[in-house]
């Protein structure tokens, strides 16, 4: 890799006018010797402009890569939030040859064209270009196409710089290995445009639910949408709901007789202003009074939003306090304060968000009852003690040797 990595930062260099003795890139594996390379690798996924993984099967069962992948997407999230449009900055590479059908979802959205490269590269990637002499010319063109393709990106779509994540604490982006897949449901609690209060400020809210937007100065998309993009970059399969529907609030939490118990962990989003309409806050409140360990809270709160302060604010707080006191109290007591006390910014409900979802995932495992497949009971054996072969007539159990 040392190789490649040297060869694309050469030809970076040539085909740019960054100054002389100035780093084209840097390379994770270089930094994992001596104190601090935990900050250094994570103010560089904060700031590089254009983020190169080497596929290969290995890649996809580490959890530093996967740390590393999360890091970087959630930069591309975030600009797109802010309105960037969308940021192709991810330029993966073939460093041996992968099975795309076993990609993790978490990376399906990547765009991955490595036609102009040709066969061979696709048959061995990088690495057997390197290994084998007589394919040295294929190696140098495709690095050469690599590295062409970096610059352009990097000009194309620049990626804004953003402040470094810690790394110890930024989770993967990969299933642990030989986890199935992995799926939540996120219920959207909000009130629309039409079921606000007359006084209330419209521009956080829409047509739906799920168009809710409570950080609408920060970002320009609808805050379910965003959460959707990061939990799925967290390798889950994710579905997404309004709680006004018909049956979806009942389904997702409720244990009576008449419902099936949820298949999956789940997150309520919720908007203090839905408690306004009275039929709406009855419904939460039979929510929470049978919802299962697995079922998560996060209650956004705009700090700069001036209505979510003064009296009306505080009512609406202790509103739900009262509404939701089994789910709010859970989620304290696993160290998800922030998540129920109110998630002033974008950059807070970000950082939270997949915590949350660790929590949930990890009550579920833990809390709901397995279903094995259907088909026969096969019973366990049993060691019954040692089993001596028969002795022969007239013989001894001392192997043999008279006493």
């Amino acid at each position: 890799m040392h190789v490649l990595f040297t060869d694309l930062c050469d030809h970076i260099m040539a085909l740019t006018d960054l100054p002389a003795g100035a780093p084209a890139g840097f390379m994770d594996r270089e930094m994992r010797s001596g104190d601090g390379w935990p900050e250094k690798l994570s103010e560089n996924l904060a700031t590089c402009r254009v983020f190169v993984p080497l596929f290969s099967p290995r890649y996809f069962t580490s959890e530093s890569c996967g740390r590393e992948w999360f890091a970087f997407n959630e930069r591309i999230l975030r600009a797109r939030a802010t309105g960037s449009g969308s940021v192709p900055a991810i330029v993966p590479a073939l460093w041996t040859h992968i099975d795309y059908a076993q990609l993790p979802d978490s990376v399906r959205h990547i765009h991955v064209d490595h036609a102009p490269f040709g066969d061979r590269y696709a048959a061995n990637g990088i690495y057997g270009l390197i290994k084998l002499n007589r394919l040295h010319d294929e190696y140098e063109e495709t690095v050469l196409g690599l590295a062409q393709r970096i610059v352009r990106v990097a000009h194309e779509s620049p990626l804004p710089s953003s402040r470094p994540r810690p790394y110890e604490s930024t989770p993967s982006a990969f299933k642990p290995r030989g986890e199935g897949p992995r799926r939540i449901h996120l219920t959207v609690a909000a009130p629309t445009r039409h079921t606000i209060p007359e006084h209330r400020d419209a521009r956080p809210y829409g047509e739906d639910a799920q168009d809710w937007n409570p950080y609408h100065s920060e970002s320009t998309r609808p805050l379910p949408s965003l959460a959707e993009e990061l939990i799925r970059s967290l390798d889950y399969r994710i579905t997404v709901s309004s709680f006004d529907d018909e049956t979806t609030g009942e389904d997702l939490v409720t244990d009576d007789s008449e419902k099936a118990a949820p298949s999956h962990p789940g997150i309520l989003l919720i908007d203090r202003w839905s408690l306004t309409d009275e039929e709406r806050k009855r419904r939460l409140r039979a929510f929470d009074s049978t919802a299962r360990p697995w079922v998560s809270a996060i209650v956004p709160w705009n700090r700069a939003d001036i209505q979510c302060h003064g009296e009306e604010g505080r009512k609406l707080a202790g509103d739900l306090e009262r509404t939701l006191p089994s789910i709010l109290d859970r989620g304290r007591r696993a160290d998800c304060r922030i998540a129920v006390n109110g998630v002033p910014t974008l950059k807070a409900f970000t950082d939270v968000l997949p915590a949350v979802v660790a929590h949930a995932t990890r009550q579920y495992l833990k809390h709901a009852e397995a279903h094995p497949p259907a088909g026969p009971t096969i019973r366990r054996p049993r060691l019954m003690g040692p089993v001596h072969p028969p002795l022969p007539e007239g013989g001894s159990d001392n192997g043999g040797e008279e006493e």
